[in-house]
């Protein structure tokens, strides 16, 4: 993932700030369940989460902080990405571990937003406001394609897929030119992955050198390698892996513990 400094950046890590505990702190691993679902949505719901994102979607003039009038539209869904172990080749790992759930959130002038929601102790806390809706509309698109599949993102290359058995498809253009439109096995897939990554996994020469974009790095790594590598101006971009890097980079800036993250465009399900 990309996460670039932009002049409204600051505005909306420092609205953000309070909003909740950064994603590395969560300590817990969220589930797919139906109450888990509920709980994420209702999260996302809260009066203070939608004040919040009133004020993000009205962060670049696009609409007035009175107008936005932000909704959370259908349910969460689970946000799986590519598996360390499944990289390192741990017998029956499986190729996507849950991050985290997805709700959507739209505003009155159409502008969407991706609310990442995990459990934190008893309840669920909204840890990052994305903009777009892609976990939606892949896991949508996903169990159109392979239904009852496992929609997954490889955030290296910011491609999205969905697994079931030994099938493994592409849902966007990265993942075509990552696996071809027709797709592969999980077996060849285990075996692109690993070519890629397989050096860079925790307690590797590349993980441990502090280059950025390391794979499956700690919270605690993602935090020290953000410090080092913040930048000071200009439209320059920080690369992570994961929220948590993000979150980091934030911190590091001093903006806040929430990370802001703008994807790429084109990329459609």
């Amino acid at each position: 993932m990309t996460l670039r400094r932009l002049s409204s950046s600051a505005a909306v890590a420092a609205l953000l700030t309070g909003l909740c505990a950064s994603y590395a702190a969560a300590g817990e691993h969220p589930t797919a369940t139906a109450d888990s679902k509920a709980a994420a949505r209702q999260a996302a719901a809260a009066p203070a989460t939608l004040d919040t994102l009133s004020r993000f979607f009205a962060r670049d003039g696009k609409v007035s902080l009175t107008a936005a009038a932000p909704r959370i539209q259908g349910d969460a869904v689970p946000v799986y990405t590519l598996s360390p172990e499944f990289v390192a080749g741990r017998a029956g790992a499986s190729v996507a571990k849950l991050e985290y759930l997805a709700s959507t959130a739209v505003s009155s002038d159409g502008q969407k937003a991706s609310l990442w929601t995990v459990p934190q102790g008893t309840t669920w806390k909204v840890v990052n406001i994305a903009t777009g809706d892609d976990e939606a509309r892949y896991a949508a698109a996903g169990a159109s394609r392979l239904p009852g599949g496992t929609v997954f993102q490889e955030p290296q290359i910011n491609a999205w897929y969905v697994q079931k058995g030994a099938t493994v498809l592409p849902l966007d253009e990265d993942a075509v030119r990552a696996v071809g439109a027709k797709g592969t096995t999980l077996a060849a897939y285990r075996q692109r992955v690993q070519r890629a990554y397989g050096d860079k996994l925790p307690g590797s020469a590349y993980a441990k050198s502090g280059k950025a974009g390391g794979y499956g790095q700690t919270p605690e790594e993602a935090r020290a390698q953000a410090a080092a590598a913040a930048p000071t101006g200009g439209d320059s971009a920080l690369t992570a892996t994961s929220v948590t890097a993000g979150a980091g980079a934030l911190a590091a800036l001093g903006l806040g513990t929430v990370a802001l993250r703008r994807r790429r465009g084109g990329n459609r399900a």
